[in-house]
């Protein structure tokens, strides 16, 4: 019989993706898919490892929620692994605290932990822990927690300072870094295809509709631009970024906005869609010709420039800079921006490397070298997954 499988579940605010993974050394790809649109007109799509579609479904019905979407994967699982066991469950969890600085496997205690920290994610928390209840509820089959902020936990104290009273920061209050599995893999890659250049200081560029930067030196991480929150650091696709806080107390004392208010306005109104008033798909924006959409990519490209530079500082020096995740691996123009911002730091791209969007696109003279590696945050998962449970 074929070896057993390990499921990967990654849950958004609106959508849940999966994956199922090989439990074998080779972690290959069996199937793979999402269920988007949760709580508006949720749709299922699931392909196999050569990008086939094996599953398609709409419902009409908006009460579908986490939970029972949940439900649908796991059925949806069983018919596509006919049989094959699933040996275990790896989960993404945005926010670890203080204490998970590594996966791991998610008991009655584990769970208490994780909701405790729904205060300080309560707009991904709750999502992140919706499938594993409802996994818990149906199956005695293992899970393991998976955190975004682990990787970040090697960071000197100062780098997750705030300069807050003690009693705010000792409860909790400090920089955490998100985007962790990703930057996490992206080390694991460069380790395969440049060893040199893993041992070396880098910046990580994760751009996305969630976007941020990580410093990194001899492959931990030294500093991040996301800090307490994922709403942090640079200009995202609805997301503001970093934004001086006396902004919000004008917003309070001048407009009467409350805390919903704000929350609305930093993490769904901002970004590339309120620069923009167009979109926060920098698709769209490339295809404009509106002068907002041009300043909102302005905007998105300067905020990248300048927090590189102050990650170098963190670094004491560059040697390199990968693009990865959706805009940072399709986006040639971005790269190209970027990189001739860091022109001083002597980064010069090679244009055709550049629009092969592989590898190295760096020139062979440039001082920093540059490439663009896909993320995998579903294999990192599964990879963390058979770890902790000795698969």
């Amino acid at each position: 019989m074929p070896a057993g499988a390990i499921a990967v579940l990654n849950a958004g605010s609106s959508s849940i993706k999966f994956a199922l993974y090989d439990a074998t050394p080779e972690e290959t790809l069996l199937f793979r898919g999402q269920i988007e649109s949760i709580g508006l007109a949720p749709h299922l799509k699931a392909v196999d490892g050569s990008g086939a579609t094996v599953a398609e479904r709409r419902w009409s019905d908006s009460k579908l929620d986490h939970h029972t979407a949940t439900d649908e994967i796991l059925k949806l699982g069983r018919e596509l692994l006919a049989g094959r066991p699933v040996l275990g469950f790896g989960h993404r969890v945005v926010h670890g605290g203080t204490r998970f600085a590594r996966p791991v496997r998610v008991d009655r205690e584990v769970m208490a932990e994780l909701a405790r920290l729904i205060p300080l994610a309560p707009l991904h928390q709750p999502h992140n822990l919706a499938p594993i209840e409802a996994i818990a509820a149906a199956s005695t089959v293992p899970q393991v927690a998976c955190f975004d902020t682990a990787f970040h936990r090697t960071q000197p104290a100062l780098a997750q300072a705030f300069a807050l009273p003690r009693d705010i920061t000792e409860a909790g209050v400090r920089r955490y870094g998100f985007h962790g599995l990703s930057y996490d893999f992206i080390v694991s890659r460069l380790r395969e295809l440049d060893p040199d250049l893993a041992a070396a200081r880098l910046v990580i560029a994760h751009l996305g509709n969630g976007a941020s930067l990580c410093a990194v030196n001899d492959g931990r991480s030294v500093a991040s631009t996301m800090g307490f929150t994922a709403v942090d650091g640079l200009v995202m696709g609805t997301r503001s970024g970093a934004l001086d806080p006396g902004v919000l107390l004008y917003l309070m004392e001048e407009r009467g906005y409350d805390a919903k208010a704000i929350e609305d306005l930093l993490y769904r109104k901002s970004g590339l869609l309120g620069v923009s008033g167009l979109s926060s798909d920098m698709r769209t924006l490339r295809q404009s010709s509106e002068p907002a959409a041009r300043d909102a990519i302005a905007l998105f490209v300067y905020r990248i420039v300048r927090e590189i530079g102050s990650l170098a500082a963190a670094l004491g020096g560059l040697d390199g800079l990968v693009f990865t995740a959706g805009i940072g691996e399709n986006d040639a123009a971005t790269r190209a921006e970027v990189a001739a911002g860091c022109a001083w730091l002597g980064l010069v791209l090679d244009a055709s490397r550049n629009a092969a969007a592989r590898g190295t696109i760096s020139a062979d003279p440039s001082r920093v070298k540059a490439l663009v590696v896909p993320t995998d945050e579903e294999r990192m998962i599964a990879r963390y997954t058979a770890r902790a449970l000795s698969i």
